[in-house]
């Protein structure tokens, strides 16, 4: 009897430690620094108030924050992270949250509305993600549309190539071979993107630590191919 205890509380504990390695392993996971040298976050109102110093040290050389969502949304904490990224020395740049319920040209002029026009920034970012979005799912030509519409308000206005960022299933599911022709921010955590081979920034993991930002952050890499500059485009 002893000995069949003592088997099942070895067994016990080891598959603890396996469970509580496999945790540390993949909460502490990153791509190689080597290969992927520059790192950033994104940011919105759900980190609070920010150590934008501390986190300029903490090997992060960029930061997208959003600005706004759907037709009317605006982050409140965007004005002040934009001054705060800014004051110490952070590439920065502005997302909105698309709806797939809103007309593509007045999400545009909801994002403008925030979007400050400096020459300097990063390149505007649109998200394109299921994930918190409405309930609605609309065909495939009608998406396309309000999404060019988006995009054409925003360049037009700030001259900027706006970027793509999109999960393997709304990739899939509206933006593979489409067209639309715009640089990809692929999101795959934990692993190495499987989809959009041209993509130029990754999202690797969403429950990442940095200093300076209390709880989880989103944490990404630039393509190796890619620099700062060129994100300013």
């Amino acid at each position: 009897m002893q000995a069949a205890l003592r088997t099942l509380f070895y067994t016990v504990v080891g598959g603890v430690i396996s469970i509580v390695g496999a945790a540390f392993f993949f909460m502490n996971w990153e791509p190689d620094r080597d290969d992927f040298p520059i790192r950033g976050i994104d940011v919105s109102h759900h980190q609070g108030e920010i150590d934008w110093n501390m986190v300029a040290a903490d090997d992060v050389a960029f930061v997208y924050m959003k600005a706004s969502e759907g037709g009317d949304f605006k982050d409140g904490a965007f004005a002040r992270n934009w001054a705060g990224s800014g004051a110490a020395g952070l590439a920065r740049g502005a997302y909105h949250f698309f709806s797939l319920c809103k007309p593509g040209r007045l999400q545009a002029e909801n994002f403008l509305s925030v979007l400050p026009e400096e020459q300097d920034m990063l390149a505007p970012m649109l998200d394109l993600e299921f994930s918190g979005n409405c309930a609605r799912r609309p065909p495939v030509e009608e998406v396309l549309r309000e999404i060019t519409d988006f995009t054409a308000v925003v360049e037009r206005a700030r001259g900027k190539e706006v970027v793509f960022y999109s999960p393997e299933d709304f990739y899939r599911a509206y933006l593979k071979g489409k067209g639309l022709n715009r640089r990809l921010w692929a999101r795959s955590l934990w692993r190495s993107p499987g989809y959009g081979e041209e993509w130029v920034a990754w999202q690797y993991h969403n429950r990442g630590s940095v200093k300076g930002v209390e709880g989880d952050v989103d944490l990404n890499v630039l393509h190796s191919r890619e620099t700062l500059d060129g994100l300013r485009l």
